[in-house]
């Protein structure tokens, strides 16, 4: 295989039950999934199919019930906190819909917050890595300023450039346009498109066809499966028949 022909996530037979007063709820139901490195792929499909569930589980926000995940050829799916933690901060960048910049802290602060859990970073290492990552998402002329002082675009560029500071194996994006006017909406994934080009890996969660279609692949949810187009279409179409 070529090295960006390679499984960078691989997902086997993945469960997610949750259980509220005695009730279950089966949020992901025998998930199949891989991703290689270096592949543009978005997960779509209605309401509470599972998406933001699977990608909580891609970037070890949260434990399957059973089945197998494998990030870069190690096996993820049993670790501690501690130690999901630690692979979460070295290789998995996050774009949230809702951007979760620290409202007290600059541009440059907030970009370079996770990087100072890298106990072994030097500083200048970490300002290196802040600069870039701001440049690379035409944020650098505003280092000094605080989020309050940004539009919704400008504000979600900056989590991009946080996500990139620690050079991850993967960016995870859930509904990175959902908080965004249509016209901010593009430009965040025109962002997103050229990081790709450039050699990022990227999975990102949207319930909009238009945006979906700017990735390379695209992986349809269903009440906790992953089906195909054609059966989505045929599904959706019983829901609203």
């Amino acid at each position: 295989m070529t090295e960006t022909g390679q499984a960078l996530i691989q997902i086997e037979d993945l469960t997610k039950v949750f259980y509220t007063d005695e009730v279950e709820t089966h949020a992901l139901s025998g998930v199949h999934l891989a991703i290689r490195k270096g592949e543009y792929v978005a997960m779509s499909g209605p309401s509470g199919c599972g998406k933001s569930t699977l990608l909580s589980i891609i970037g070890l926000l949260d434990t399957p019930t059973g089945g197998r995940y494998q990030l870069n050829s190690q096996p993820v799916e049993n670790l501690g906190f501690a130690e999901r933690s630690r692979i979460r901060n070295q290789e998995i960048g996050f774009i949230f819909q809702s951007f979760n910049l620290i409202g007290d802290l600059t541009v440059y602060e907030n970009v370079e917050l996770p990087l100072t859990y890298r106990q072994k970073m030097p500083a200048v290492e970490r300002k290196k890595r802040v600069m870039e990552a701001l440049e690379r998402v035409g944020m650098a002329h505003r280092v000094r300023h605080y989020p309050s002082q940004l539009s919704g675009g400008q504000q979600q560029r900056v989590a991009v450039a946080r996500a990139l500071g620690g050079k991850p194996s993967i960016l995870l994006a859930d509904e990175p346009t959902g908080n965004l006017d249509s016209r901010n909406g593009e430009a965040v994934m025109e962002l997103l498109q050229n990081l790709h080009r450039e050699g990022a890996t990227i999975c990102m969660v949207t319930h909009d066809p238009r945006f979906a279609k700017h990735a390379e692949r695209e992986v349809h949810l269903f009440d906790g499966k992953v089906v195909a187009e054609e059966e989505l279409k045929k599904l959706m179409a019983d829901v609203h028949a």
